[in-house]
């Protein structure tokens, strides 16, 4: 078994499905004005996004060395078992073997909850970037004379081509990062708590 390890958070937010594309003023234009904007990659390239991945791979990083430190401790189970198949007394090697799958179960368990505890705490730096980021949108989209601007990161809108000349990704992540500039912290990010434990079995 191998530990999901905690994949990089901007990785996360490139692969987090986008429900912004726009279509400001349809119609009002006489002239048809089209550009792309890959905002996925806009989130993920903000100063706030790339200030929040850092932030959360702090945060869980100590849930993420518990999951590696319990997979450590079952494969030296698995390998005092296998190494020991000649030496060992029956009464150990069952021993060892309830102790491998109590540990197993575990490390199931606090995996999936971490992958959850992950999943969400991404998708809520998404959604409050992704917010503020159509609002820019928008704006810059009416003052330029857009009459359609295409999320070429949704699978709802796929692009086969664009030329670069329409791309306003870049546009669009400057205006943000000067509406919304970070501010500099030097408190250290509270750790990710993990879930409290069910009670353990008695020890057979």
């Amino acid at each position: 078994m191998k530990i999901q390890a905690a994949v990089p958070i901007l990785a996360v937010l490139l692969m987090t499905p986008a429900v912004w594309g726009q279509a400001p003023n349809a119609g009002a234009q006489a002239t048809t004005k089209v550009g792309v904007i890959n905002i996925q990659a806009a989130i993920a390239s903000t100063a706030e996004g790339k200030q929040a991945a850092a932030e959360l791979q702090s945060q869980f990083a100590p849930r993420t060395t518990e999951l590696q430190n319990l997979q450590k401790q079952i494969e030296d189970l698995r390998n005092r078992l296998q190494t020991g198949q000649s030496t060992l007394s029956d009464e150990e090697k069952a021993r060892l073997t309830r102790e491998g799958d109590q540990f197993t179960r575990s490390f199931q368990r606090k995996q999936q909850e971490f992958q959850d505890d992950t999943n969400d705490a991404q998708q809520d730096v998404v959604n409050r970037i992704g917010r503020k980021l159509v609002d820019i949108l928008n704006k810059y989209a009416r003052d330029n004379s857009y009459t359609l601007i295409i999320d070429d990161s949704s699978q709802q809108t796929p692009v086969l081509f664009a030329a670069n000349q329409i791309d306003v990704t870049q546009d669009i992540i400057r205006l943000y990062d000067q509406s919304y500039p970070v501010k500099t912290s030097t408190a250290a990010p509270k750790p990710a708590a993990p879930r409290p434990a069910p009670a353990a079995a008695p020890k057979q």
